[in-house]
């Protein structure tokens, strides 16, 4: 029995420890999304949606829940934004080709209509990213004219 209490005050002193140690934080400037906003010019209530569903893990401005100072739940928010940067990041719109500005947005209609994003691991914690067929269809519809928009451009190269 000593030898138990012995791991267990070694586990809590390394989870003590290590909640003075975490990832680097995702805290950049929202101007970092202008560029994506002016160029996809998306309605109120669309602007609205991406700021409360999209951009925590999809820029580089994330608001950070309280529990993300805990270890080892800061890493794994960390490794979820890095992964959702890699899909789509608004904050490096200004460096995608046409191309690739009408592939993210086929992804990200895609993802929106299938009810695939936003993921419902972040929707348990984030109420107001639970998003209603009404909120999915201004999505898609302004999705669909900025691919529209590129198509025309892409056609025009």
């Amino acid at each position: 029995m000593k030898i138990i209490k012995k791991i267990l005050v070694a586990l809590l002193v390394v989870f003590i420890i290590m909640q003075f140690f975490g990832p680097d934080r995702n805290e950049g400037d929202m101007a970092t999304v202008d560029a994506f906003l002016l160029e996809t010019n998306p309605p109120s209530d669309v602007k609205s949606i991406l700021e409360t569903t999209c951009f925590d893990c999809h820029s580089d401005v994330t608001t950070y829940p309280w529990y993300n100072k805990i270890t080892p739940v800061n890493y794994w928010l960390a490794d979820h934004i890095e992964d959702g940067k890699k899909h789509f990041n608004a904050s490096a719109w200004d460096s995608y080709s046409l191309k690739k500005k009408d592939h993210k947005m086929d992804e990200l209609i895609e993802e929106v209509e299938e009810k695939e994003m936003p993921l419902e691991s972040y929707t348990y914690t984030h109420g107001d990213a639970n998003l209603t067929d009404e909120q999915i269809a201004a999505v898609v519809a302004w999705g669909k004219e900025v691919r529209y928009q590129y198509k025309v451009q892409i056609n025009l190269e």
